[in-house]
């Protein structure tokens, strides 16, 4: 792995005070305390991203992150209202369901590639919505409401984790969460490219064929690949639940699943960071076109297409060139 230069430790060390310090210190002074359930979903929607980012590193057009979300979404919701099981043991167990359910789906669909595999990820996340809708344990069309706020973590009698419910705001705590989520999916993202799988990973996206002459098991890559990917958006998606204290079947739809895959090209599919710049973008970037009413998705529409023309690499294409997705 790598090592960071001088200028990147500064400048991570700046996005750490900004996210953790600054950020929150600016919305106490102006009392827009809505800001922290924005800054909050731009945080979880750039985790499930990552997870789209991961498949186009091998490769794949994956339009099915929204079908992952809904399952974590639903699987810690579940364990928390229905099992009495804490929220904290929850989010990582709803990660593994979309990670295993992921498996048991990508081992088949995997083969495909380009068109096809995007097309069959299409649909991930309307089969899921009809499975929620016709399952009993899902409540249906009902959804799981009044899901209790994540309980207080304690080590030898020491809180490490308030209960969300005492606190005065609670949206702080989850902007905390959600941000701490954040840096660690994008570090751990980070260690992966740099590691001896994410180069196997780029032989794969280059030429499969000539990775599996030289002994490079393909097949089980794509499937470990996929299954972190889906790990992330079943996070993503169980967070979202835990904010809103509920969760239905339209939760997350296609349109959620075609987002992340933009977030990712106008981030940059070659920077790790990419889907968190992009979702940062087009998060804001929609609100902020809302003025123009009826025109606002010509607009939003015409401005993504004129970005992908002329910086057909992300936005973070504009940066100091690097040589490499991990010196980026």
């Amino acid at each position: 792995m790598p090592r960071l230069s001088m200028i990147q430790w500064t400048g991570l060390l700046v996005f750490l005070i900004a996210v953790f310090v600054l950020v929150p210190a600016y919305i106490a002074a102006s009392g827009r305390t809505d800001f922290y359930y924005t800054l909050t979903s731009v945080a979880l929607l750039s985790i499930a991203s990552a997870g789209v980012w991961l498949t186009f590193y091998i490769g794949r057009i994956n339009i099915g992150q929204g079908a992952f979300a809904l399952i974590g979404a639903y699987v810690s919701a579940i364990l928390v209202t229905k099992a009495g099981i804490s929220f904290w043991l929850s989010l990582p167990l709803a990660g593994l369901f979309a990670a295993l359910v992921s498996v048991l789906i990508g081992v088949p669909i995997l083969r495909l590639r380009g068109v096809y595999f995007a097309m069959i990820t299409l649909v991930l996340t309307q089969v899921v919505t009809l499975t929620a809708l016709a399952l009993p344990v899902t409540n249906g069309a009902k959804g799981i409401t009044s899901i209790p706020l994540p309980g207080e973590i304690s080590v030898f009698g020491l809180t490490v984790i308030p209960d969300f419910a005492g606190l005065e705001n609670p949206r702080l705590a989850f902007y905390y969460t959600s941000c701490a989520l954040m840096v660690l999916t994008f570090a751990a993202m980070y260690r992966l490219v740099n590691s001896r799988l994410g180069h196997l990973c780029r032989s794969m996206q280059q030429n499969e064929e000539l990775a599996s002459s030289i002994g490079v098991n393909i097949a089980y890559i794509r499937v470990i690949v996929f299954a972190i990917s889906s790990f992330l958006g079943g996070i993503g998606g169980a967070m979202f639940g835990s904010i809103a204290q509920s969760v239905y079947p339209s939760s997350f739809q296609v349109t959620d699943s075609v987002n992340f895959m933009l977030n990712c090209f106008l981030g940059g599919l070659g920077y790790v960071f990419g889907p968190m710049l992009g979702t940062l973008v087009l998060y804001f970037g929609w609100d902020l076109l809302f003025e123009l009413g009826r025109y606002q998705l010509l607009v939003y529409s015409g401005l993504l297409i004129i970005l992908m023309l002329f910086l057909p690499n992300g936005l973070l294409s504009l940066r100091i060139r690097g040589n490499g997705v991990a010196g980026r």
